[in-house]
């Protein structure tokens, strides 16, 4: 045995047509990327994994097309996690709870507070990122006003 467990979550070894999540590469030309999603400044890029977790699990790799014509506004999703990777640029955010921007640089993650209210106020026109959420599918709500700490901003 290794890792932290003393006993493994399931029977295995499994072959591979009972396979928890199947085998999916994405890569190269294979995926394009497309400007169906959330925000008309980037344009994104499915990396399979709800294809393959049968929807546990999502991946896309987001870049920016254009500057960030201004803050998102705060607004929630509901996920029960939420994991941003940059791979280029930054990415400023403003949370509920938490005093003073959050700033994600290249080579850095953010575990984001899943269905905690946040803003993106700022982002550099390069930016390029990796996020993964769970699940795959969710829905976003925008808030009608500010949340504390930043009421009246």
């Amino acid at each position: 045995m290794s890792g932290p467990a003393a006993n493994p979550r399931y029977d295995g070894p499994l072959a591979l047509a009972q396979a928890l999540s199947q085998l999916a590469l994405a890569g190269g030309s294979a995926v394009q990327f497309s400007r169906e999603g959330l925000r008309a400044d980037v344009e994104y890029r499915d990396l399979g994994l709800a294809k393959s977790t049968g929807g546990r699990i999502g991946a896309k790799h987001i870049r920016a097309i254009a500057p960030l014509p201004a803050p998102t506004g705060w607004h929630w999703h509901d996920m029960t996690a939420h994991f941003v990777y940059v791979l280029r640029g930054s990415l400023t955010f403003r949370f509920a709870g938490v005093p003073g921007d959050v700033v994600v640089t290249a080579g850095s993650g953010l575990a984001q507070p899943a269905g905690v209210p946040h803003n993106v106020v700022a982002r550099s026109d390069d930016l390029e990122v990796l996020e993964i959420n769970v699940p795959a599918e969710y829905g976003t709500w925008d808030l009608a006003a500010p949340p504390a700490p930043w009421e009246g901003t």
